[in-house]
């Protein structure tokens, strides 16, 4: 197995185990991350976000498959169930993950999945409705960040 795909099952496995610090031990330095509910985030951001989210669950499981890693770039998929904490709704959630690397550490990392599909379950209504509209996605993104950024200012 590659290097870089046995960092990218470290990841995960922390990921799994909830170990957000295991997480960002797996990050370059100087890394980005983006996905549909944040948007783009340097690495500081991104490891607080990991430690936030899975500090706030309750009943997070994460199933993955590293599809292929080699010098230069990654792809897994993962899945993951939980209970969105600000509605109470459950979640099933598919992502396509890409990865780039630098220095034997995650340079880049993008989650892709279907944040209409998404918003419905974790949102109900106002995400079946929504969603799928550009304007809703930024507005979540952006409540999203504030939520992290105050997260990041308690947890400093």
């Amino acid at each position: 197995m590659h290097p870089h795909a046995q960092l990218l099952t470290r990841f995960y496995e922390s990921f799994a185990r909830k170990d957000a610090e295991g997480m960002a031990a797996c990050y370059h330095p100087e890394a980005a991350f983006s996905d549909p509910a944040f948007g783009l985030l340097d690495r500081d951001h991104a490891c607080s976000m990991w430690r936030m989210l899975l500090g706030r669950s309750r009943d997070l499981a994460v199933r993955f498959e590293v599809l292929g890693a080699d010098e230069g770039q990654g792809e897994a998929r993962w899945e993951a169930d939980y209970t969105f904490t600000k509605t109470g709704r459950p979640v099933h959630n598919l992502i396509q993950a890409r990865f780039a690397f630098r220095d034997g550490l995650i340079f880049a990392h993008r989650d892709g999945f279907d944040f209409h599909a998404w918003a419905a379950q974790a949102l109900g209504w106002k995400g079946r409705l929504f969603g799928g509209m550009d304007w809703f996605q930024r507005a979540f993104q952006k409540e999203a960040r504030r939520t992290l950024q105050r997260f990041m200012d308690a947890n400093p």
